[in-house]
């Protein structure tokens, strides 16, 4: 599989921040974008980024537990991309860092995150859903009748997918409800670095977030005139978890209203342990007939 070891490959290098060597006030990290066919930066990569840049400094033990961010404008995915990083706090269990990431002087995304040293503490998890099919049992989806933009990036993205009842492409199966499950893991195995697995995980939890508002109106990606752009996304890390075995992203919608909706999503590992919480909002734009 040439284009997957390839696009596993992409996602490492984009993860791999340079040190800009430059001190301001600020710390100040370079990097680079995938080639995306639609022109735009993928908003889970910047936000991966951005984490990376945030954990660059700090000690490895004192890893992200939470971040907030805002996607401001459409990143070129042929330009570089330069992170700020301010040290806002740095107390004896946790630090506040805020990540701007900048194309041709001006922002593109904004994030604060906190991190922390691992503590002992109560402890309590949302269980996994029981009634979802295992990944060996749901059928792979072949992209041969997608638009020719569209079955590119499908088959250069870094992970596979798949969707319970069954994607949404070019069409919506089955009652449109405001919910579905995702089984999502990279394409080959990632480094054992648990700092390079946190980051991933931020990547993937970007994929597929969106589709329940899609899902719950019958509106399909391939819809002529459709608009769908993230505006905010917060994720919660909860436990670790290596994103090149199968993780259950469980979603839900629980409100769409004046162009935007709001997702919520669990990831679970196949063992059932909750590693991650997320939620999105977005803004959709579906044509009127």
């Amino acid at each position: 599989m040439t284009d997957a070891v390839d696009s596993v490959a992409s996602l490492l290098a984009v993860l791999d921040l340079r040190d800009a060597g430059a001190r301001t006030t600020e710390d100040i990290f370079t990097g680079v974008s995938q080639a995306m066919p639609f022109g735009r930066v993928y908003g889970g990569q910047v936000l991966a980024q951005s984490i990376v840049a945030a954990s660059r400094t700090l000690p490895p033990e004192r890893t992200v537990h939470s971040m907030h961010g805002y996607f401001l404008r459409p990143g070129d995915p042929a330009d570089g991309i330069t992170f700020s990083v301010d040290r806002i706090h740095d107390g004896r269990s946790f630090s506040t860092r805020r990540t701007q990431a900048y194309q041709a002087g001006v922002p593109i995304f904004s994030m604060i995150a906190s991190f922390q040293d691992d503590d002992p503490g109560l402890e309590h998890a949302e269980p996994m859903p029981d009634d979802i099919p295992l990944p060996e049992d749901l059928p792979e989806f072949d992209p041969q009748g997608l638009h020719p933009l569209s079955r590119r990036m499908f088959s250069e993205r870094p992970a596979d997918v798949l969707h319970v009842p069954s994607p949404l492409y070019t069409s919506v199966e089955g009652p449109h409800v405001p919910r579905q499950a995702v089984w999502m893991r990279t394409r080959r195995p990632l480094p054992d670095d648990p700092a390079v697995h946190r980051a991933a995980l931020a990547y993937l939890s970007d994929l597929t977030i969106q589709e329940t508002i899609l899902r719950a109106h019958g509106v399909a990606w391939s819809t002529p005139g459709l608009k769908v752009a993230s505006l905010d996304h917060a994720m919660w890390w909860h436990r670790p978890g290596r994103v090149d075995d199968w993780l259950l992203y469980v979603q839900e919608s629980p409100n769409a209203r004046g162009g935007r909706g709001l997702s919520t999503g669990r990831i679970y590992t196949r063992d059932g342990l909750l590693v991650a919480s997320v939620a999105q909002e977005i803004m959709v734009r579906v044509p009127r007939d």
